[in-house]
């Protein structure tokens, strides 16, 4: 079925009215009573279009129902099995029953791809993948389809349903705390939105804090690493993704803690919507809540197992140091049992190799195979670039490391400046 609209290739601005189209479909009548029973031959073949019915009604009689087939899929019916045409015998439908129907197509009968490939530069339709976060898409326009931008917005909200806010993001920024700026394509300029994950309920702005719904697969399988009861230290907690199912699911005692305000506002929030307990929040530099809050628990001398998550890519190695030496002087019995879980981005062609060489080299100290619990590809960033976590327990030799160059190793790395490109977590 030819679907080719000439057109509107180009279009810039949606005119919906431009989405016109007849077409000639194969279709059958069907004695009405026999609907249900003929659908086991012809439920593969039916025409499946946006907001139009496959059976509908035949003008004139309530007697017979015509069915609509999809002229891809069904040639006739001499093209169908033995075993199917004998069916159809049995349920009174022969050759005479098939003709063709003309359907007048309008916009709303149309898919997204349909539309994108009729307006889009021909060889260059492809609209970006996009995200959904709640009521918000988020999409990561090519430069060639800039000048589509509010077209493209405008379709994914008339298609998609509960999609309120269509967004695209703005040019790469520096950004401590990293939020992104976003330009609104289509929709209402409305980011207070919420997500479930993980038997979850997130809430935040996505304006203001860090969500990537693609890493609901990490966190997952994060969660179904941590033992029951065990303690959780998230570094980078952001809004909660890691803290608030280990919280709720795992029972664990958590201390989350995040550098941007914003989203130490949504942890905090989002700790109080799903009612867990044993949750404690900060808003500190990642260095400064390791060297403050871990260190003053573990003096604590526990006997559960401790995790602590580091998901922040971008700069998350360059905090490892800040475990060597930190139990210089003390002797603890029994000794802490840390695994670490720490991310970063890595070219494709060495990127087991490579992870692991940053950690030891962060850490100036090798990490045996017996201490490494699993070594994760994540997700591909680019064609070229993934983001990996290692996990590895840490050897009780880098935290009580002693002596005058522990201070230099650990000292307050230079802070670095963050394309927005790299900061996917």
């Amino acid at each position: 079925m030819d679907l080719s609209l000439p057109n509107v290739r180009g279009m810039t601005e949606l005119d919906r009215e431009k989405f016109s189209k007849e077409v000639n479909v194969p279709s059958v009548e069907i004695p009405s009573q026999n609907i249900g029973k003929s659908m086991h031959v012809f439920k593969k073949y039916l025409l499946k279009m946006e907001k139009l019915k496959p059976v509908v009604e035949v003008d004139g009689t309530v007697e017979r129902k015509k069915m609509l087939l999809d002229p891809l899929l069904f040639e006739t019916l001499e093209k169908l099995s033995e075993e199917q045409q004998t069916k159809l015998s049995e349920l009174d439908v022969n050759n005479d029953n098939f003709s063709r129907t003309c359907l007048h197509l309008q916009y709303e009968n149309f898919r997204i791809d349909d539309i994108f490939k009729a307006v889009l530069p021909e060889g260059k339709e492809g609209c970006t993948s996009y995200s959904r976060i709640g009521h918000i898409i988020h999409l990561n326009l090519r430069d060639h389809l800039l000048p589509y931008k509010n077209l493209i917005g405008q379709v994914l909200i008339d298609k998609l349903i509960g999609v309120k806010t269509v967004v695209n993001k703005s040019s790469a920024i520096d950004s401590t705390y990293r939020n992104f700026q976003m330009e609104v394509l289509a929709g209402e300029t409305d980011f207070i939105t919420e997500v479930k994950e993980n038997l979850c309920t997130f809430k935040f702005d996505f304006s203001q804090v860090y969500w990537n719904s693609r890493l609901c697969t990490e966190h997952e399988r994060i969660i179904k690493l941590l033992p029951q009861n065990c303690v959780l230290f998230d570094v980078f907690a952001g809004v909660g993704p890691f803290s608030v199912p280990a919280a709720k699911i795992r029972k664990c005692q958590v201390f989350a803690n995040d550098l941007n305000p914003s989203s130490y506002h949504w942890l905090k929030e989002n700790v109080r919507i799903n009612k867990v307990a044993k949750v404690e929040t900060f808003n500190l530099d990642g260095r400064q809540f390791i060297r403050e809050q871990l260190s003053s628990f573990l003096l604590r001398k526990p006997t559960e197992p401790i995790h602590v998550t580091m998901n922040l890519p971008a700069l998350a190695v360059e905090f490892l140091d800040v475990f060597i030496g930190l139990l210089a002087g003390i002797e603890l019995d029994p000794l802490p049992d840390i695994t670490v879980h720490v991310y970063s981005f890595c070219e494709e062609s060495s990127a087991f190799s490579e992870m692991r060489t940053k950690v030891e080299s962060s850490l100036k100290h090798s990490i045996e195979d017996g201490q490494i619990v699993e070594l994760v590809d994540v997700r591909d960033v680019s064609p070229k670039k993934h983001m990996l976590r290692l996990s590895f327990r840490i050897p009780i030799q880098i935290l009580s490391k002693s002596g005058p160059e522990v201070e230099e190793e650990t000292s307050e790395p230079k802070r670095l400046k963050l394309d927005l490109e790299s900061q996917d977590r």
